[in-house]
């Protein structure tokens, strides 16, 4: 895991420009940096700044930029199968000369140019310059686990692993993306992954699973290069899926662990985590840590299913217990961090986790992200898959499953209804929770118009590829990279795997829920192998918190602090909000409302930060 920036174009990037954004770019690699100027023609020149965070081959050899002839490459995450692909090359007799996955990554391309991204099983972005056509050849990798953003203007492309690298390099002021200010007010993070916009105006994200080759006449080509595979065998049964599922999660894991530093696991106590450690364990006999959030309120508190899991691993293991303590500062101080609001108080509460696996000396965590998605962990795809089995014979039976085990959980008064989608299909107000009641906050509401793809396939499984692609999973792991790399450490989510997601999404919808379990492959796959008190239990809490537990909103002087002149209230009205911080009894949705307005608050107030 490293930082990368850089500009492509006619013009000459000052000294002290490059040296504050390597400045900026050292969390995201302490170990190394350096920046390498190349003179491409009389007037086109190419910056190139690299980051080091070193994981595997921690040999300065494997220092960035790295060159092999006329090729030039920095790169930024982790090609998990570079040791099958270096056994490829060997084959065809190339001698690496280091044992680093920047290597073969170049070399793939070398062979097969932008078609090397066909080969790689991993996460990345990574920018290659062919010193002889002059063409620049950036990649996101398919899922978007690794940020990469550009700025095109007429002279030439800054790009860069976060926005405020872009900022510091082009010595330009940037606007702030007020419109998404608003949306996210509006509707909540689920709305931000609908396009490729940044906080900052002219900054967007390269596409995932997206190539770009940019020429010396700065012409853009982009191209899709993964689109994923969704042909449904029908022909599946649930042992036959249950059985695959293992052999791929164990693949993938195996992947994941390769590393020449110590790595940890998130634990959360649900089937997602308690899952990866308990393989890491049992199957791969590693000796592994694992770190754990823990609130005293009972909605989100997990420990009785961690201490199961850690005492039956016999793991070392590191509980971190949150309070009111710092919050406001620290945020502040992550968001500063981010160029952009924090998302949701899970995404703080995983930035604590990486601060604390940080002072153990540990350079890669293992998380769970992406499995709600894939295997069906959320109570509204209960409602889903009612639907889709309405006219099937087992109906009544999975019906009444839901009615004794899942309906009793449910807090959200629409996903008790099981009819939902048998009425209504095209029914979607829950997904933006509360966006009608949080209109009385806001000047300017934004109006509700509700945009999914439409992956031609059933509902239930076109509605878990959108929040795998563009409402969950992708903010998720825009923030945990942010997280992770403000304290140096490499993220990894074993569930974000290409055969793993490419066989999940071929098995016939019905039996991904069964016995009124959600995650019933995945929750068979593991039996043997994770606690069965855990294993079974069907509660979801989720990684979360009260914000109760991080902030007195009795306080005069947090009042006076959430209520002061800010740039926020050109968005808010601040005289109904006060009513809202007066209100002892508050919904859900409206403490997610207040935790974005703080977050968003704190933006605007320091957002001339780099």
């Amino acid at each position: 895991m490293c930082g990368i920036s850089g500009f492509f174009g006619y013009k000459k990037i000052s000294n002290k420009a490059i040296d504050r954004t390597l400045q900026l770019m050292k969390n995201r690699g302490p170990d190394f940096s350096k920046f390498s100027n190349y003179q491409l023609s009389e007037k086109l020149n190419l910056y190139f700044l690299h980051s080091r965070l070193s994981i595997i081959d921690l040999n300065q050899r494997s220092n960035q930029p790295l060159q092999i002839e006329n090729y030039i490459i920095i790169y930024n995450g982790e090609i998990y199968n570079a040791r099958e692909l270096s056994q490829n090359l060997e084959k065809k007799n190339i001698k690496l000369k280091t044992h680093s996955d920047t290597e073969v990554l170049l070399h793939y391309y070398k062979l097969y140019g932008e078609k090397c991204v066909d080969h790689f099983e991993g996460m990345w972005s990574f920018a290659i310059i062919n010193l002889k056509t002059k063409k620049l050849f950036l990649s996101r990798d398919r899922f978007g686990e690794k940020p990469l953003y550009y700025y095109k203007q007429k002279d030439g492309i800054y790009f860069g692993s976060e926005t405020k690298f872009i900022r510091s390099l082009s010595e330009e002021k940037f606007e702030i993306n007020k419109k998404r200010i608003n949306s996210f007010l509006s509707f909540g993070y689920k709305c931000l992954s609908k396009n490729d916009e940044s906080y900052y105006k002219n900054i967007v994200h390269l596409p995932k699973s997206h190539n770009l080759i940019i020429n010396e006449n700065l012409n853009l080509d982009f191209n899709i290069y993964w689109e994923p595979t969704l042909e449904k065998n029908d022909k599946l049964t649930s042992s036959d899926a249950i059985e695959k599922i293992k052999l791929l999660l164990f693949k993938s894991i195996d992947l994941r662990m390769r590393s020449d530093v110590p790595l940890a696991f998130c634990l959360s106590g649900g089937v997602d985590s308690g899952s990866l450690a308990s393989i890491a364990t049992k199957k791969f006999n590693k000796n592994i840590s694992t770190f754990s959030i823990i609130d005293k309120d009972e909605r989100y508190n997990e420990k009785n299913n961690i201490d199961i899991i850690i005492n039956e691993l016999k793991c070392n293991h590191e509980y971190i217990e949150i309070d009111k303590k710092n919050f406001i500062e620290e945020l502040k101080e992550l968001i500063i961090y981010h160029d952009s609001p924090v998302l949701t108080l899970a995404q703080y509460l995983h930035y604590k986790m990486m601060k604390s696996i940080k002072s153990k000396n540990f350079k890669v965590a293992i998380s769970g992200t992406a499995a709600d998605e894939i295997f069906t962990g959320y109570y509204d795809h209960f409602l889903l898959h009612l639907n889709h089995i309405k006219d099937d014979n087992d109906f009544e039976t999975n019906l009444d499953s839901w009615k004794k085990k899942i309906l009793p959980l449910v807090r959200n008064k629409i996903l008790k209804n099981p009819n939902l989608y048998i009425d209504d299909k095209k029914f979607r107000d829950h997904i933006y929770d509360g966006y009608k009641e949080n209109t009385q906050y806001l000047l300017n509401p934004e109006k509700f118009k509700f945009y999914e793809k439409d992956f031609k396939l059933d509902l239930f499984s076109s509605r878990r590829l959108n929040e795998l692609f563009y409402e969950i999973t992708p903010p998720i792991l825009h923030n945990e990279d942010l997280n992770a790399m403000k304290n140096s450490i490499e993220n990894r989510s074993p569930f974000l795997d290409k055969d793993l997601f490419n066989f999940c999404f071929s098995i016939p919808p019905k039996l991904l829920i069964q016995n009124g379990y959600g995650k019933f492959l995945l929750r068979e796959a593991m039996k043997g192998i994770l606690n069965d008190q855990v294993r079974l239990d069907v509660q979801k809490k989720g990684f979360n918190c009260s914000i109760n537990t991080l902030i007195n909103l009795s306080d005069p002087s947090t009042i006076k602090y959430l209520t002061e002149d800010s740039e926020i209230f050109e968005f808010v009205d601040r005289e109904n909000f006060k009513n809202l911080l007066n209100d002892k009894y508050k919904e859900n949705y409206l403490s997610k409302f207040l935790f974005t307005f703080i977050s968003c608050k704190q933006f605007l107030d320091k957002h001339e930060k780099y």
